[in-house]
Formats: structure tokens, C-alpha cells, sequence
């Protein structure tokens, strides 16, 4: 049966509910008002969340994709607004995370003129999205809104970018919207997975190297299930912690920013690695430093959802290019390859060992308050962050187990963790969700507290205040320990300016205090921010500014 006639911007708005689409996270922009005229119908359908800046849609939208396994939905406009989104797609490729940023366009006519907001998003976004494309004609949306999906989740999950010239969405047509994406996942080799399973058995410290987008709940699970079995050590790429139970013998820490110097041994030590869905990046490797390039001292067993991160940067003794979820499924159903556990149990001590030698000096004891909150945040909590020194804290003293998730970016964005907990609420309103954050970090984002006023999202805000960009700080005590400069900041009455966007506000000057300030956070029916004020000496659990200043001064002399 022929459709109706139908404008570009409503069959585009049919292909997203086809396709499952719940959530979408945005600004509105003249340059696609077609697209927001067809929203209003399916308003039962499609949640529009309006953010206060683009980055914070985009961000919001790259959580949502990391965290439900479906693509984040972003609309903004062009010129401007595409060029304030980018940072989300730059996050959703770093992070492996499925996301669809739609940018309004200049008219077809217009093209090549340097017309008002007029960019050329292939060559903008080329470098940093998976793929980039512009809709030329309405007949062709379902197929490109179809394939779209597939590109964001097939192999390595990433983010796609659409433009739609604004007269294109105002074409008529009576083609049919799209169908829901069919996504293949591939399987191990037979062949390639015995050669593995030879290599693993034979090795005496092998270690489990995992990381990646498009792990699902199943997924998780028959992870642990295969290094149970074996008693094999697990490292979690840069804040991937949510992959592995922290609170089984497997998990042995995390090799990102801030690596530990067990972990850090462990890779050393190690003679054969079992990377699994893992990029073998920068942070991993702390910089391509800890394993030679391009073959690596251990046998390398490389498994990647994506044919072209395997040999990548280091050449693999085994590749297997398959999903991630495939790999550890055939894994969790296979006998126990040997017994490792002397060697786990090592990694594990020195896991423990950081935790327990982690202290700080001020008045607001982060060691002891993540510890506190460890023991008492709900089992199915998500925890987001931003970037800064004061994520160490989630990523080093949370256990992550059970339905616990984390939403973090890979990428280093500041401003992330805010529109990350506004994005885990739209998901479920009830969940638990807390978002650690830094001044610098949080003013990123601190608009967005509007978006959480208007739509309801009320998240627990854990906002540390120092005064100083921290990281910054202590690369400069570092490099250059008596020009220290542009590093501090001075702060507003987050307090103040909590409430007038009808927070629930509280600030925490002793570590004695949290505890109450917590419980009166979760009983809100509001959102809540929890202002620490912390000492700017606590850099780290391992490290003050004065320790830093102190070894850079004697290393100088």
C-alpha cells in the first residue's frame, strides 16, 4: 500500500520511533523545524529533552548510548550548534559509545557560498566520527536513517553524524519510513580460538586485559564466569570498572589515568595478555611505554569487535575480530583452561594493599567518605564523572558489582558527569544516580541544572571544591614548581545557586558531616548537591600538592 505525502521531517521522526527510539536530547534550531513540528505528534512517544548548551546534549546523548546499548539521540542546529555538540562525539568515539548526532542545514541552494552557519560537517566531524553524511533527497531517509543505526552499533560502537538541509525536511514524499536495524554480531574462529586456548594454558601469569563499547548484561556476566573458572586476573581499561565484579578475587584494578604501580607490575610481569575488546591505547599502555611497539614482550591474544583495532599498534600472536559478548559466551561454557591463583591473588594484594595505604590530610577525608558511601549506595547505582583528579575517588575506592555502572568519559571531557546523570535518570527516574564532580569540572556543565529543574531528572550531585583546575595544578608543581599560574578558580555560592534552581543544597566542610548531609540528599524530592570543600593540598589518596612540589624541587636540584 502507497503512504501518504509525507514532509521530510515527519518520515525522519517515523524512522526514530521505528527504530525504538524513546529519548532524544537537544536544542531547537530553526534549521530544523520540520524535524520538531513531526516530534510534537509522537510527544507520548519521544522524549525531547531540552538542554541549556549543545555540548550538554551531546554529552547526555553519548551517555545514554554507553549505558543502554542503543544509540543516544542528539538534535542541534547548524553552524554553531554543531561545533558546540562536537565534544560529544568526540567522547562517543573515544568511548566506544553508539550515538546519532542530527545537525540542521543550510538550504541545498545555499551550498558553497559560506552561507549563514554554513560548514562542511564531512570534513568537520571526518576525523572524529564513524561516519558522516548528509541527507540530499526525503526519498532517501529511511535508507540512510537505517544504515545510520547500523554504522553506530555494528563492530565498534560509535557515533554517527546526519545533516539535514532544512528545504529537504520540508519535501514531500510517500515513502515508507524504515524498519528497525537488523545488527549481525560476528563469532570467534574456530581455529583462531583453539590457537588461543593453546597459548593460554601453556602461559604462567596470563592476564585478562578488558575494555570497549557494546558489552551487554550477559555479556558482563559470562566475563566473570570465565575468570572465575580459571582464577585469572582481571585490569579494566581506563574507567571501565563496571566490566568486572571489583569485589571478586578477579579484579585486580584498573590501567588508566593514574595507573597503580601494581598494576602497572602486573602488565609487566605478565607473559601472555589476553586483551579482550581492550584498543590498547594511550592510557592503557601509559603511553605505549609499559609493552613494546610494535610486538610485545607477552604473547598478545587480541579479540576487538573491530578488524581494524587488532595489529592496530601492536602485532597480536593470536586476532580474533569478533563481539565481545560472542567471545565470552564460547569462553564461559569451556572447561577450566588451568588454575592461576597464586599469580590473582598477587594482583589482588596489591589492589587491596592501595586501598588500604590510600590516606588524605584535610578536614574532608575522600578516602573515608567513597569507603562510607561504598557500603551504603544502592546496588544498581550509576555513578558519573566528569575529568579531573577528583575522579580518583569513584574510580578507586567504589566497588563496582552486581547491576552498579559507570558513566565516565574516556575521552577526559570535563562537563561530562552532570548531562551523564541526566541521561541515566531519563532512563529510569527511580535509579539511583550520583555524579562526582570537580569546581572546574562542574561549571562546565552548571546550565544543565535547569534541564534537571524543568524535566525532573534529580540526580545526587557530589560536587568538590578546591578552587583550582587540580590535574593542571599538579602537572605544573611538577614541571615547573615555583611558576605555578592560570590554575586557580574563583567560586561561586554553589549553595546559593543550587537552591535557586530548586536543588536541595547542603555544604560539608568535615568528613563528620557527610554522613547526615547524604541522608538528607537521598530523602529530596529533589535533586541534591553535597558541596565538599576540600583541601587544595589532596590532590590524591597518594599524593599531596606538597609531595609533588617537594620531589620536582629535589629531582631539580
Amino acid at each position: 500500500m502507497m503512504s501518504e505525502l509525507r514532509s521530510g521531517g515527519r518520515i525522519l521522526v517515523e524512522c526514530l520511533v521505528n527504530q525504538g527510539v524513546t529519548t532524544a536530547f537537544g536544542i531547537p534550531g530553526e534549521s530544523y523545524l520540520d524535524v520538531l513540528d513531526a516530534l510534537y505528534d509522537v510527544q507520548n512517544q519521544v522524549r525531547m529533552v531540552v538542554t541549556r548548551h549543545e555540548s550538554g546534549a551531546s554529552f547526555a546523548a553519548e551517555a545514554y548510548g554507553k549505558l543502554t546499548g542503543t544509540p543516544g539521540i542528539c538534535f542541534v542546529t547548524r553552524g554553531p550548534g554543531a561545533t558546540n555538540a562536537s565534544i560529544g562525539v568526540h567522547t562517543a568515539m573515544q568511548d566506544s559509545s553508539p550515538m546519532i548526532l542530527f545537525v540542521g542545514q543550510i538550504g541545498r541552494d545555499m551550498r558553497q557560498r559560506e552561507a549563514f552557519q554554513e560548514i562542511d560537517y564531512r570534513a568537520f566531524f571526518g576525523g572524529v566520527a564513524k561516519w558522516v553524511t548528509e541527507i540530499d533527497s526525503a526519498e532517501r531517509i529511511p535508507e540512510i536513517i537505517a544504515r545510520a543505526f547500523t554504522v553506530a552499533l555494528s563492530g565498534r560502537p560509535g557515533p554517527v553524524v546526519v545533516a539535514l538541509p532544512e528545504d529537504m525536511l520540508r519535501d514531500q514524499s510517500r515513502v515508507a519510513a524504515c524498519e528497525k536495524a537488523v545488527i549481525g554480531h560476528s563469532h570467534p574462529d574456530p581455529h583462531a580460538l583453539d590457537a588461543a586456548m593453546t597459548r593460554l594454558k601453556a602461559a604462567k601469569r596470563p592476564l585478562l586485559l578488558v575494555g570497549g563499547g557494546g558489552w551487554t548484561e550477559a555479556g558482563r556476566a559470562d566475563l566473570q564466569t570465565f575468570a572465575d573458572t580459571n582464577n585469572l586476573p582481571v585490569v579494566v581499561a581506563f574507567r571501565s570498572q563496571d566490566l568486572i565484579d571489583n569485589a571478586t578475587a578477579a579484579y585486580i584494578g584498573d590501567a588508566g589515568v593514574g595507573m597503580s604501580p601494581h598494576v602497572k607490575q602486573a602488565i609487566k610481569d605478565a607473559d601472555l595478555i589476553f586483551a579482550i575488546n581492550a584498543r590498547l591505547g594511550e592510557s592503557t599502555t601509559e603511553g605505549w611505554t609499559l609493552l613494546d611497539v610494535p610486538r610485545m614482550a607477552p604473547i598478545l591474544l587480541h579479540s576487538h569487535a573491530s578488524e581494524a583495532e587488532i595489529g592496530k599498534i601492536y602485532q597480536p600472536d593470536v586476532a580474533l575480530p569478533c563481539s565481545p559478548n560472542a567471545l565470552v559466551r564460547t569462553l564461559a561454557d569451556m572447561p577450566a583452561m588451568g588454575d592461576w591463583s597464586d599469580w590473582r591473588d598477587q594482583g589482588r594484594k596489591g589492589f587491596l594493599d592501595m586501598q588500604a595505604r590510600a590516606s588524605v590530610n584535610g578536614a574532608v577525608d575522600m578516602v573515608a567518605i567513597s569507603k562510607w558511601l561504598d557500603q551504603r549506595l544502592d546496588d544498581d547505582v550509576i555513578i558519573t564523572n566528569g575529568a579531573g583528579n577528583f575522579a580518583v575517588w569513584p574510580s578507586k575506592f567504589l566497588t563496582f558489582s552486581g547491576k552498579r555502572r559507570l558513566l565516565a568519559p574516556q575521552s577526559g571531557a570535563m562537563g561530562a558527569g552532570f548531562p551523564a546523570a541526566l541521561a541515566a535518570k531519563t532512563t529510569d527516574a527511580k535509579r539511583q544516580v550520583i555524579c562526582f564532580a570537580g569546581d572546574g569540572d562542574f561549571q562546565m556543565s552548571l546550565p544543565e541544572m535547569g534541564t534537571a529543574a524543568q524535566e525532573g531528572l534529580q540526580p545526587i550531585l557530589l560536587l568538590l571544591n578546591n578552587g583550582m583546575y587540580g590535574t593542571i595544578r599538579a602537572h605544573q608543581e611538577r614541571e615547573y614548581p615555583t611558576r605555578v599560574s592560570a590554575t586557580k578558580i574563583v567560586n561561586p555560592d554553589y549553595v546559593t545557586l543550587a537552591k535557586a534552581y530548586g536543588f536541595h543544597a547542603v555544604r560539608v566542610a568535615r568528613t563528620e558531616e557527610f554522613a547526615e548531609a547524604f541522608e538528607a540528599a537521598k530523602s529530596s524530592s529533589t535533586g541534591s548537591v553535597i558541596e565538599l570543600i576540600i583541601d587544595p593540598q589532596d590532590i590524591t589518596p597518594f599524593a599531596s600538592l606538597d609531595d609533588i612540589r617537594r620531589a620536582s624541587l629535589e629531582k631539580k636540584a
